[in-house]
């Protein structure tokens, strides 16, 4: 197969030869439209000269930087977030876009504000995953009075200040894993939820969507009161062992947060396989694994290509158009996997 030339882009692209020789060579200035209709062309047609027309299109446009501020640095979710944020930020064909991604250390809600207003003169918007407190929401409304916009990402916060949130409806969430866990355990018995803390808007959604279709549609099953994880591995898994050992009419446990790797760990060690309802968020290495081997029932999972491509897009709009009179939502389905989707 032939290689692409300059006269069969310009055919692709309805423009002259003389004109993609302009864009290539960049001796004189082209209307962008018409840069960017040869550099569709070019990417099109498999053009060899594609990355050079796209550097002399991206030239003329002005840089975004965009901040980006995520949890628990080590986490296999995270990692594969900031990979996904960073596909999401090289992907978009016709702007030059720079991230920052920097990673909260504790669950103190003032490291989380501090890092927002760190983001201050240096990027042009902020994307932002957190508790919901209102030393978050205070610098979130600095940015914003210095016309840089906040998104939150998966669990709500600096409700009326931030610009938008973008994730999963949680509400619904919780309401869709309740349906679940009452078709998949075995009989009426009791059931545990974990949450990862009080300020964690997402969290508290879940639970109360969870709660209100079991009160709703099986009243027969027991909730216990809710358990704080601080979503840690560790608490996750003392605490389950010492329900499991108190109460042996345990059906189905519920992780609305992080730390299921320690449910998990704890119904390796003193139950067997789909011997309760375990519902999980995120798919990792370790939610599949559990799945695989039958402690985890169901995982509930953002779909974060979607949701990166999507933010970036948001924040950009807001960059070139300025802030939404009335800050909105932007709701992403549930994903769901089971032992037979892997």
């Amino acid at each position: 197969m032939r290689r692409p030339t300059i006269a069969d882009l310009a055919e692709a692209a309805g423009v002259s030869v003389a004109t993609v020789d302009r864009v290539l060579n960049g001796r004189y200035r082209v209307r962008e439209e018409t840069a960017r209709r040869v550099l569709e062309a070019a990417h099109k047609i498999g053009f060899y000269g594609a990355n050079v027309i796209r550097a002399r299109v991206l030239a003329e446009q002005p840089e975004y930087h965009l901040g980006f501020i995520l949890q628990k640095e080590r986490h296999a979710f995270y990692q594969t977030f900031a990979r996904q944020i960073e596909e999401a930020v090289g992907a978009v064909p016709n702007k030059r876009l720079r991230a920052t991604i920097r990673f909260v250390q504790s669950a103190a809600p003032a490291e989380l504000a501090d890092l927002i207003r760190s983001m201050k003169g240096k990027v042009q918007a902020v994307a932002a995953t957190g508790l919901d407190h209102h030393d978050a929401t205070a610098a979130v409304a600095e940015l914003r009075a210095v016309g840089v916009p906040t998104f939150s990402l998966l669990s709500d916060f600096a409700q009326g200040v931030r610009e938008s949130y973008i994730g999963t409806n949680n509400l619904r969430v919780g309401r869709s894993a309740a349906w679940l866990m009452s078709k998949m355990a075995c009989r009426p018995g009791k059931i545990v939820i974990f949450i990862g803390g009080h300020r964690y808007h997402g969290h508290a959604l879940r639970e109360t969507g969870f709660r209100s279709y079991f009160r709703e549609f099986a009243p027969d099953f027991e909730l216990l009161d809710s358990i704080v994880n601080i979503e840690t591995r560790q608490l996750t898994c003392e605490a389950t062992l010492g329900l499991l050992a108190r109460h042996d009419d345990v059906v189905g446990i519920y992780v609305a947060g992080g730390g299921m790797e320690g449910a998990v760990a704890a119904l390796r060690e003193v139950r067997q396989p789909d011997d309760v309802a375990c519902i999980v968020n995120e798919l990792t290495p370790e939610s599949t694994q559990g799945l695989l081997d039958r402690f985890v029932s169901i995982v509930m999972a953002t779909p974060l290509p979607t949701l990166c491509s999507d933010l970036v897009a948001m924040m950009v709009h807001a960059i070139e158009h300025g802030m939404a009179e009335y800050p909105g939502q932007r709701f992403l389905p549930i994903e769901l996997w089971t032992p037979e989707s892997l």
